[in-house]
């Protein structure tokens, strides 16, 4: 490939397929990039070299990404590949680029210049006030339910009007969804949801603002494709139309968001709709050894509705898998915690080990077991600081200055901390908000000016907010909250709880945040600088949280697990039932998912591999008894150190639902190898019926799961 030398230094260390995928002329892109290959350097490698060769200008190209501190790793990549300033450049998220878009063309889709973003808690929170005032039973009609529908039906691109309900129960939850709509209209505020689906509304309705952006961003790049829903990925079609170039960076096999929407059939759309001539596959491994890369190629090449590749290392095989059978729950987790001891010992920071597991719930045995070896750990993944209680307090306060108009705001902060208003009466005011047709702000107003006198409840309330908003009138940002947090009693408050100190700190630090966004932000706007700090809040996913800094070994459920890596991997609780989950059985592409599952948490592994699993295991309560994943079966023999075998268990009590009594009769327990004339050898995992109608559930090596008759199954004990 020629390409000129004053273009070289973006394609120093890079292999030829990397290099292909940056310098493809004008044509739209599919890059396979197999985990570890890189993609993030090929992607911002690709915007300098579009940049550096003019082929597009920085304020010409649009770059997608699926999170907040990608977007800022990518614009900072570019900056030190490049002498550019990235100011005008449209890089960030899906909801991000969104709502920079909608804030632009406010007046087109009816919203304010300020309108506020509703998170989830607040959305729900908005979703039971409007239920109350509409006399809705929330025992019929859960409002988690309420809400599940409705951003369901946005993520399918569908408003109330379009939905087709298929009852009575259905409508009534439709009926809801209208009503919630037009309560967002009159309030100002739009939900995560919204986001994308105004923004694609506005598109799509708009042939002039439409064709404008088609005009602008000649090139749209999108990272983490595997990962769009089937409204991003129309929003994208909508945006690109038919002359611009779509540069396109995901790998189907890491497609393990499905109940969030994600859609992996949008790589085969994408390779149709957009005449994709070849797909480059990135699948040099610049992460795992090669015995790793091996067993998760050979797990992965079980699924059929894949477009294929094979990851492949230069840094050689490295250790054996390590497989791990424990008799129970307990024994499995003493295992792991005496193999990270030996590793520490060796040299191994406890921070580059990890703990992988399909659930939650197995977390359990995993911290006790740590606990009791004082061994410092982190579950990944906590509550988020923008998130926890005190620092959502304190937002209030700002969003209720920001926007009168913002309820949810008001309602979570009238009384708090308590200035003696209760239930009566904030019913009170929201009926006259109701029969004023006004907001529960102007309806205080309103009362406060008929209590002039009264240094209590709502017209003390009404008072402090004004006071509030005096006094930060011409402050920055943090000198405004830091006024929030003395004045509105918040700081005295919490200084009084157990947990005070904590929560006081996590407010300053919030005085922090803001200091820091200020810094880094260009602000485009002074007038709206608070506006953009409450939605950057918003939108933000918790990425500025400082990590505990201290050498902790990493607690993590394998779909939190994925774009992270670790010398040391831990993948436990390797059943079936729970990797692969059993409700992945009775889904259509269940178990392709759970393979991908699968395949993202044996590539987090840079060196060393363990895959252990329990015998028995106690979840929610009951003892199950379990067999080895199908997932282990999937792996070569020849890549795995098994240092233990399937161990006989004596079981006297069987799980619920089986029948206990009558498998007692029988010298074929739960656990007991047999095997069968036709489907060969396996392992008894149930039992169902009584004595005269026993069957007998066994998991064969070759046939799967099957359940046959006692009296004629004709079994043989091992």
């Amino acid at each position: 490939m020629n390409v000129p030398q004053e273009n070289t230094k973006f394609l120093e260390n890079l292999n030829p397929e990397q290099i292909k995928a940056i310098t493809l002329e004008n044509q739209s892109a599919l890059i396979l990039a197999g985990a570890g290959s890189g993609k993030t350097k090929v992607l911002t490698s690709r915007i300098s070299w579009l940049i550096h060769n003019q082929i597009t200008g920085p304020t010409g190209l649009l770059a997608v990404t699926f999170t907040n501190k990608a977007a800022k790793e990518m614009l900072s990549r570019v900056t030190d590949q490049l002498p550019i300033h990235t100011r005008g450049m449209w890089v960030g998220t899906f909801h991000g680029l969104c709502n920079r878009m909608l804030r632009i063309h406010h007046r087109e889709v009816n919203l304010p210049e300020t309108f506020q973003i509703l998170d989830s808690s607040d959305q729900l929170s908005a979703i039971k006030r409007l239920m109350k005032a509409m006399n809705v039973d929330i025992e019929t009609f859960p409002p988690k339910e309420i809400q599940y529908f409705i951003n369901g039906k946005k993520d399918e691109g569908l408003r109330f009007k379009n939905v087709k309900p298929y009852d009575p129960h259905t409508k009534r939850i439709n009926e809801i969804y209208g009503e919630y709509e037009k309560q967002c209209q009159r309030e100002g505020v739009a939900d995560f949801p919204e986001l994308l689906l105004g923004c694609y509304e506005l598109l799509k309705n708009n042939i002039a603002i439409k064709e404008h952006y088609q005009q602008r961003f000649k090139h749209i790049l999108i990272d983490e494709f595997q990962d769009t829903s089937e409204l991003q990925y129309k929003w994208l079609k909508l945006l690109a139309g038919k002359e611009n170039f779509v540069f396109a960076v995901g790998d189907d096999d890491q497609s393990i968001y499905a109940f969030r929407g994600a859609r992996v059939g949008n790589m085969q759309d994408l390779e149709k709709d957009f005449k994709i001539k070849n797909i480059i596959k990135l699948e040099q491994n610049y992460r795992s050894k090669n015995n790793i890369l091996n067993a998760a190629n050979a797990i992965i090449e079980n699924n059929t509705k894949r477009l294929g590749k094979n990851l492949w290392a230069e840094s050689g095989d490295g250790d054996p898998i390590r497989q791990y059978i424990g008799l129970s729950d307990y024994d499995e987790a003493n295992f792991i915690l005496d193999e990270i001891k030996m590793l520490h010992r060796a040299g191994t920071n406890y921070s580059d080990m990890a703990l992988l597991y399909r659930s939650n719930a197995q977390s359990r045995v995993l911290e006790q077991a740590i606990v009791s070896n004082n061994i410092p750990y982190r579950v990944y993944g906590g509550l988020r600081f923008f998130e926890r209680a005190e620092i959502k307090n304190a937002l209030a306060y700002l969003r209720l200055i920001s926007n009168k108009t913002d309820n949810n705001a008001l309602l979570r902060i009238i009384n708090f901390p308590t200035r003696g208003i209760g239930a009566r009466a904030i019913e009170q005011l929201q009926d006259h908000a109701k029969l004023n047709n006004s907001s529960l702000w102007d309806a205080a107003k309103d009362i406060e000016s008929q209590n002039e006198g009264i240094q209590k409840g709502v017209p003390f309330f009404v008072r402090l907010i004004k006071s509030l908003e005096d006094e930060i009138q011409g402050t920055s940002i943090a000198e405004s909250i830091e006024s929030i947090v003395t004045h509105s009693g918040l700081k005295d408050h919490y200084l009084k709880d157990k947990d005070g100190i904590d929560r006081v700190s996590n407010l300053n630090e919030l005085v922090s945040a803001a200091v820091t966004f200020i810094n880094t932000t260009e602000i485009e706007n002074e007038a709206l600088s608070l506006v953009e700090f409450l939605n950057y809040t918003s939108l933000e996913s918790g990425e500025l949280q400082a990590s505990a800094g201290d050498d902790a070994l990493q607690l993590m459920t394998i779909h939190s697990s994925k774009g992270l890596e670790f010398d040391v991997v831990f993948i436990t609780g390797l059943e079936d039932g729970l990797c692969p989950h059993e409700q992945s059985l009775s889904e259509a592409d269940g178990l392709e998912e759970e393979r991908r599952l699968m395949y993202v948490a044996v590539t987090r592994a840079k060196n060393k591999l363990y895959l252990t699993l329990a015998q028995s295991r106690m979840l929610h309560g009951q003892t199950r008894y379990n067999i080895p994943s199908r997932f282990l079966d999937e792996i070569p023999e020849d890549l795995l150190k098994k240092l233990n075998s399937m161990k006989k268990l004596d079981i006297i009590s069987a799980p619920t639902k089986m029948a206990a009594r009558s498998e007692s009769k029988h010298e074929i327990k739960i656990g007991s190898s047999v095997t069968h004339p036709k489907f060969g050898q396996g392992v008894v995992t149930g039992y169902e019926g009584n004595a005269d109608d026993l069957r007998i559930q066994i998991k064969f090596a070759t046939q799967g799961v099957k359940w046959l008759a006692m009296e004629f199954a004709k079994l043989t004990k091992i």
